[in-house]
């Protein structure tokens, strides 16, 4: 690599850094730090234990986003530093130090780019994701609670908190459905690319025969409502059912029929709660999920009026959009971006961030 090539690829990367920074708008990102800190030493945070998980959370995120964006602008001072002390002591170490830096910082660069990408109404919210088996039997309700394990790895990986509100558990393996909250800011902007059906190939571990089999798993993501947000729902348009929770095998976990089932009528959505430990909490958590249905219902409305008005006859990209095959050959691919991978056990463990990235890429040529 030349010295004016390095030049050159150093003052590119020092650009986009610059733009990265006028989006992020970190004077801003300080100032809300600022005040956020101020609220977090206040004597009677802990007074609304929500309220100051919700402050104490906000401040960490922020404070991490303006740490990480001062970092990387550090090192691509330094960089500059290290390539010209390589040059000036002929030393090929350093050299090679400086390249493995600079191969790392352009990651570091891509991925902070792919944040900046997330510029939707709901984008920094909280995520709630519902997935559920579609066909395929018993090997859709076994790679659905795939999928759900899939999520919840990578949000542990990611020290994000995640909080299950419900599942309903297949007879035979696997589950019916699952609905659980990712808590952590723009989960819903990384997560929503993943909305969609997903396609699982692979030898049925339940076919006697050894067949191969295709079954299929429906993902939808949701935007945590806010109060600013105005969904509005009359009592009298809900039903409300109550049973008792279950565990896998129809095992009664509790006592007491605490479990809620609510169903909009208007709109026929029905959404369900057996996480919590009072038929309450479960009603008012449920209520919190048929919010989030009904936002992005109103969401995917304005989006269909827009992509009418743009002539494009609101063309869909969240019908099938990913493949897991296990047989005859092992590779998860999207169907939209042609991200793929070799490695679908890596996938299943929570290795989904090349996914997100090319997905979160896609969607931002979409909309151009």
């Amino acid at each position: 690599m030349a010295v004016v090539d390095v030049s050159e690829e150093l003052k590119s990367l020092s650009s986009t850094m610059e733009s990265i920074e006028a989006v992020l708008d970190l004077d801003k990102l300080r100032a809300d730090v600022a005040v956020l800190e101020e609220q977090a030493a206040a004597p009677s945070l802990w007074d609304n234990p929500d309220e100051a998980q919700k402050i104490t959370s906000k401040l960490s995120h922020l404070q991490a986003e303006v740490r990480k964006a001062e970092a990387l602008r550090g090192r691509i001072d330094d960089l500059a530093v290290l390539f010209e002390m390589a040059e000036e002591e002929d030393d090929p170490d350093t050299r090679a130090e400086a390249e493995s830096e600079l191969a790392a910082v352009k990651k570091s660069l891509d991925e902070m780019e792919v944040r900046t990408l997330l510029s939707g109404e709901y984008d920094s919210r909280e995520a709630l994701v519902n997935i559920r088996a579609e066909a395929g039997g018993v090997d859709a309700a076994d790679f659905a609670e795939k999928l759900q394990r899939m999520y919840l790895r990578w949000a542990e990986q990611r020290g994000y908190k995640t909080e299950l509100i419900e599942t309903s558990y297949a007879e035979e393996a696997g589950i019916k459905s699952t609905t659980f909250s990712v808590q952590a800011p723009y989960a819903y902007g990384t997560l929503s690319v993943e909305q969609g059906t997903h396609r699982l190939v692979r030898i049925s571990p339940y076919d006697n025969q050894g067949r191969r089999q295709t079954s299929f798993a429906g993902v939808e993501v949701l935007p945590v409502v806010e109060q600013t947000d105005h969904i509005e729902i009359d009592e009298s348009e809900l039903r409300v059912d109550v049973y008792r929770s279950s565990g896998p095998g129809g095992q009664g976990v509790n006592t007491t029929d605490s479990a809620v089932r609510l169903t909009h009528l208007p709109t026929g959505i029905v959404v369900s709660c057996q996480n919590e430990r009072s038929q309450i909490q479960n009603k008012a958590t449920a209520m919190n999920v048929l919010q989030a249905k009904l936002l992005e219902r109103r969401r995917q409305e304005e989006q269909a009026k827009m992509d009418a008005l743009k002539g494009d006859g609101g063309n869909s990209w969240g019908n099938q959009m990913r493949s897991y095959v296990l047989h005859p050959y092992q590779m998860v691919k999207d169907l939209r971006t042609e991200f793929e991978v070799g490695n679908p056990e890596a996938v299943f463990n929570g290795e989904i961030d090349g996914f997100l990235e090319a997905g979160i890429r896609w969607r931002k040529q979409q909309e151009k």
